[in-house]
């Protein structure tokens, strides 16, 4: 996973990099609590645009995080959805509560 923040507007973005499973999902977790808590952004956005594979890990890391982002005052967007990957979030009710970007703006 590739980690980017952007000081002025206080955006952080988590580009994905590998398949979403019950084991990367515990370093991916553990990373992006660590980047949240030292960055505290305004905005996180995840990039799904490398992601190949997700099972419902996938959803509990998201859920996880939405709810750690909204708890400090943030808010939390997804991006580059494949159409595999937004069929699960759509099944799962998660684009009910986290919106789709279609682009990552700074």
């Amino acid at each position: 996973m590739e980690t980017v923040f952007y000081e002025r507007d206080k955006l952080l973005v988590f580009r994905i990099t590998e398949e979403i499973d019950d084991y990367s999902v515990q370093k991916i977790r553990r990373k992006a609590d660590y980047e949240i808590e030292r960055y505290m952004p305004k905005r996180v956005v995840f990039d799904f645009d490398s992601v190949t594979f997700m099972d419902s890990a996938g959803i509990g890391l998201i859920i996880g995080r939405y709810k750690f982002v909204k708890m400090l005052g943030g808010n939390l967007e997804l991006t580059n959805l494949t159409s595999s990957i937004k069929r699960i979030f759509e099944m799962s009710g998660i684009l009910k509560l986290i919106p789709v970007t279609d682009s990552i703006t700074k």
